[in-house]
């Protein structure tokens, strides 16, 4: 039982009683995107004190959501979901789509972004399309750019650690979130932004019919 527990017999009750502390599910966000170090968790989590950082992820691995493996390379330690663990993509997923409506009026003067967020909200906002001409472009917020490809399997949003596509979009966080949402038009997408490529190829990965 954990330590503080709403005392329900009800599945949401039991979830929030392992996932519902304050930082937990963005420790899951970023660990949907891969396996991270701790250095990496604390860089992507602004504002985490490292002592809580800690504490959230030895309750996440005493409930079986993340676990510790040693590195591919050097002698470290990365962390990473189990299995179980990732079944929360779909959890996620539901949020990042739920939360359009708060996201309309753009970034806070005090909110931070990390480029990567952008692998978990683009899975999540594009989970529904399909193509049978396969597609890949980039965006690319703060020199971080993240792949989409869209191909008769569905959506397929990963960081990009090596060439980047043809085709990629340099903008703001809000101008990518609102084109990957809809709430945008590719047309003016690109207008606030910086496109290398064709523009048809935006079309064909973000375009809403």
């Amino acid at each position: 039982m954990p330590k503080r527990s709403y005392d329900q017999y009800c599945g949401l009750a039991r979830a929030l009683d392992v996932i519902g502390g304050r930082w937990s599910l963005l420790i899951v966000r970023e660990l949907l995107v891969g396996p991270a170090r701790y250095g990496e968790l604390q860089a992507g989590l602004p504002g985490i004190a490292t002592n809580l950082l800690a504490e959230r992820l030895r309750e996440l691995e005493e409930t079986g959501i993340v676990q510790r493996t040693l590195a591919a390379e050097g002698n470290g330690v990365v962390y990473m979901l189990t299995p179980w663990g990732s079944e929360l993509r779909g959890a996620v997923g539901a949020l990042v789509n739920w939360s359009t409506p708060l996201m309309i009026s753009g970034p806070r003067a005090d909110d931070s972004f990390r480029g990567h967020w952008l692998v978990v909200a683009l899975n999540s906002l594009l989970a529904d399309r399909r193509s049978d001409t396969p597609t890949t472009v980039g965006v690319a917020v703060d020199d971080e750019v993240v792949s989409v490809r869209i191909d008769e399997k569905g959506t397929h949003v990963e960081l990009c650690r090596g060439e980047e596509p043809a085709t990629v979009l340099r903008g703001e966080a809000a101008v990518v979130l609102g084109m990957a949402s809809g709430m945008l038009t590719v047309d003016q997408a690109v207008a606030a932004s910086d496109l290398r490529g064709k523009k048809k190829d935006l079309v064909s990965a973000f375009a809403r019919g």
